[in-house]
């Protein structure tokens, strides 16, 4: 079975229809490459849209405030590539005059991309025969040919570059790759992939071997480690809070929070006044406060699990300038923050 062609021809028939699909302006693909880094397709597609509606070029990207693309963000996670994405359209509107780089070695030098994106970019845009290997990839190959190198590991990642490679249809190498990604995703999918109906099914070594759920192998990730948050809501008499901007470099830098309060272990509303974080953060002023969600609030990221609350606290005076409670929702916010403005009554 000619593995290349049998892929191609199963993505003529069954690609889901995509915007970014009916162009090659590598703005666009770059964009939802971007955008669909480790998001589901129906997650990202809004996001996508409203990208391509507000900044419809690299110049309205690049000319725009950071404060109004982490905005737009927000809800996608992951900040570093909206961060980067500006970073990157800056470079291409100021630095390289509107000019799209047009070769994978020249896309790579973008902040933020890496050889997926780089050979996506490449071989739709560009014909460029540079293979993608994304998770979909990874799955794929690891079932149909038996491989149980771990894809996480810097053996894994040169075998399977190389496997990759060696396939690639050097004549469409961009709908080859769109193919073979499309398939990981919508056949051979993770958990409970299609096998019956699947044209690939009488050569794939872990079908025929009973493997499917074995493979792709990973090595275990780094160890998970929990974090106790506390944020402070403040409100005033005037209905005005403290609203900061995270300066110091991380997941959420440059997007906004209520004052926090890091512990090591739940701080419990007993001994609330009397943590010195918190005795050091009101230096003797009067305050009310109450917890929000007496039950913490677990926000799982890839490397850590916060553990958070929000404390409300009544003051008549902020111990300085503040923000109207009103205008919360124009800042940019990790989502954590935004349910938690979305979901609590300030009673303005």
């Amino acid at each position: 079975m000619d593995f290349t062609k049998t892929l191609t021809y199963w993505y003529s028939v069954n690609k889901r229809d995509l915007p970014w699909r009916a162009t090659k302006n590598p703005y666009c693909i770059w964009l939802s490459e971007i955008i669909m880094q480790q998001t589901q397709i129906k997650q990202g597609l809004p996001y996508y849209e409203a990208f391509v509606n507000q900044y419809p070029s690299v110049f309205d990207l690049a000319n725009a405030h950071e404060e109004d693309i982490l905005k737009l963000w927000q809800g996608l996670g992951y900040y570093s590539r909206a961060r980067n994405l500006y970073a990157s359209a800056k470079h291409i509107a100021y630095e390289l005059e509107g000019k799209f780089p047009t070769t994978y070695s020249e896309i790579l030098k973008l902040k933020g991309v890496g050889d997926y994106t780089a050979s996506a970019i490449a071989s739709i845009c560009f014909n460029e025969p540079t293979a993608v290997v994304d998770g979909n990839v990874y799955r794929v190959l690891s079932r149909y040919f038996g491989i149980d190198t771990p894809i996480n590991s810097a053996q894994g990642i040169k075998q399977f570059k190389a496997l990759a490679t060696s396939l690639i249809d050097t004549k469409n190498p961009g709908d080859h790759n769109q193919a073979i990604m499309e398939f990981g995703a919508i056949q051979c999918k993770p958990k409970k992939p299609n096998c019956l109906v699947c044209p690939l099914e009488s050569s794939c070594v872990a079908l025929q071997k009973g493997r499917i759920d074995q493979v792709p192998v990973k090595l275990k990730k780094t160890k998970i480690t929990k974090k106790h948050f506390n944020f402070l809501v403040l409100i005033s008499s005037k209905k005005q809070t403290l609203f900061e901007q995270r300066k110091t470099k991380g997941i959420w830098q440059n997007l906004y929070q209520f004052p926090l309060i890091e512990t090591d272990t739940e701080l419990k509303p007993n001994h609330f006044r009397t943590h010195p974080q918190i005795e050091a953060f009101f230096n003797g002023s009067n305050y009310e406060f109450s917890l929000y969600n007496t039950k913490e609030i677990i926000h799982k990221l890839s490397h850590q699990h916060l553990y958070t609350k929000f404390w409300i606290v009544e003051v008549d005076e902020l111990p300085r300038q503040g923000t109207t409670i009103s205008n919360l929702n124009t800042y940019p916010t990790p989502i954590l923050i935004g349910n938690f403005i979305e979901e609590f009554d300030f009673c303005i």
